[in-house]
């Protein structure tokens, strides 16, 4: 008889391990109800969407060590390369539908509280809508998608991808940094314990941002040399600007 239980069948695969730990470890670490590892993915969303539809539960974690084809707001691609970051989809299914901007907010902060944990000091800022800056360069971003029908309970696939070790490809090393320049000994597993718990927390959230979390974005905001400074954001997770005549200015994408 084969390993895999029957004569001819070929040998069955090793689980993928990440940084050395299995998927039971990763889920004890993390608090998930079931981690999924791979090796390379195109996206690790497009799998929390898969597995959400075929039945998946609230908890789910997938991790993938690469992504091929990794995406951040408006489509754009998000650099992922083999053992550089951590590229994690949780999959939520909240009792109350959040507002897709508020729930973006509340990841930024939970992955900012996350990567103080690791690098006191560093000050990680949020750039709005969904980057994550420490020391004036990108450091990681924030994807939240949604699928509901109606009213009906559907799903939120909450996408993260932190820069930890590096390198940087040199054409946008004047713009992005690894978490690894600010906290030496910095590690993937150490970031996803301190931001997965966290995560899991939001789905318990109302749908609007209330007034100490409004005001810890406020905190956190940042913006580029010479653009103009946010006043903070609304409950739907908009930012707020301060405009010409002193009136609050409503903007709900970049521009």
């Amino acid at each position: 008889m084969t390993p895999a239980g029957r004569a001819g069948a070929g040998p069955v695969a090793a689980p993928v391990r990440y940084d050395g730990l299995d998927a039971e470890e990763l889920g004890r670490r993390t608090g998930a109800t079931e981690v999924q590892v791979l090796a390379s993915v195109g996206s690790v969303l497009d799998v929390a969407h898969q597995r959400a539809a075929a039945g998946a539960e609230s908890g789910l974690l997938v991790l993938a060590d690469a992504q091929t084809a990794g995406r951040g707001r408006s489509g754009r691609a998000w650099h992922s390369p083999p053992g550089a970051g951590v590229y994690l989809a949780a999959l939520l299914r909240p009792a109350v539908r959040p507002f897709s901007g508020a729930l973006a907010v509340r990841v930024g902060l939970a992955a900012a509280a996350a990567i103080e944990d690791l690098a006191p000091g560093a000050s990680p800022r949020l750039k709005w809508p969904n980057d994550l800056v420490v020391a004036g360069r990108k450091a990681g971003g924030v994807l939240c998608e949604a699928r509901w029908s109606g009213a009906r309970q559907g799903w939120v696939a909450v996408g993260v991808g932190v820069n930890v070790a590096g390198p940087v490809p040199a054409v946008v090393r004047g713009t992005a940094i690894a978490l690894a320049e600010v906290a030496a000994g910095a590690t993937r597993v150490a970031l996803l314990e301190a931001l997965v718990p966290r995560i899991w927390a939001l789905a318990g959230r109302p749908a609007a941002l209330d007034e100490a979390e409004r005001e810890a974005v406020r905190g956190r905001l940042w913006v580029e040399p010479g653009a103009e400074a946010p006043v903070g954001v609304d409950g739907d997770g908009a930012l707020l600007v301060l405009g010409l005549e002193g009136t609050l200015e409503r903007r709900v994408s970049p521009g």
